[in-house]
């Protein structure tokens, strides 16, 4: 993979561009105000990336991020993301996409909804149960796959060769992965759920601080996974 487009530049956008960039990879970044209002993020980027139109960082890149609410789902340009692998960063907050009957009564999963929403797409879960300055800070790019200085990052997905690209993706900026089986699953690290933003939160009395990152290994994060439960 030589590009990766996003669509969104919020704070997991942001962050996982800069990691892209640091591994050596191009970055073709959009956000729903167009590209002239990403010159600032682009300049920090450097010459690496390039600011363009949601339907341009879809196509254009190998894979794409797409990291924005729920509520703009319908806003997207779908035909762009056919045959694309997708990694879906989004998370259902209702109070700001709204009720969703579908996810309010469990029928389905946010990435579910993502991928009906994308019908050509092959979409991932991922990026979506961590705190956008714990992704930044945990990021081992230059330690092996499989090593002791890595934290993991789960995934979720249908598609295998779409997974695997995930997969390649982390290891290059930096990160170890827990498959949690098909996108039906992400439930386990929705919000909510013993997996979602804790265990990589360095607090030592369980409650969310915000502060400094901590290593999660796999079996820490698979054991927060199984732990899940849904009402």
């Amino acid at each position: 993979m030589t590009t990766l487009g996003i669509v969104g530049a919020g704070h997991i956008g942001s962050t996982v561009a800069r990691l892209a960039v640091d591994a050596g990879v191009d970055v073709v970044i959009a956000n729903s105000r167009g590209p002239e209002t990403l010159t600032d993020l682009v300049a920090d980027l450097g010459d690496h990336a390039r600011a363009a139109t949601a339907e341009e960082a879809a196509t254009d890149g190998d894979l794409v991020v797409l990291t924005v609410p729920l509520k703009a789902l319908g806003d997207l340009p779908v035909d762009a993301f056919d045959g694309q692998v997708v990694l879906d960063t989004g998370n259902y907050y209702p109070e700001r996409d709204g009720r969703i009957a579908a996810l309010d009564d469990g029928s389905t999963t946010a990435s579910e909804l993502t991928a009906r929403t994308l019908p050509g797409a092959r979409v991932v879960k991922v990026f979506n149960n961590i705190y956008f300055e714990h992704l930044a800070t945990l990021a081992r790019p230059d330690a092996e796959a499989g090593s002791e200085e890595r934290s993991v990052l789960a995934i979720a997905g249908d598609d295998p060769a779409a997974k695997d690209a995930a997969t390649a993706l982390l290891d290059r900026i930096g990160y170890d992965v827990v498959d949690a089986g098909p996108l039906a699953e992400g439930w386990r690290f929705q919000p909510d759920t013993p997996a979602y933003g804790l265990p990589y939160d360095g607090s030592t009395d369980g409650q969310w601080s915000g502060g400094t990152a901590k290593r999660v290994g796999a079996d820490e994060l698979r054991a927060a996974l199984e732990a899940a439960t849904r009402d």
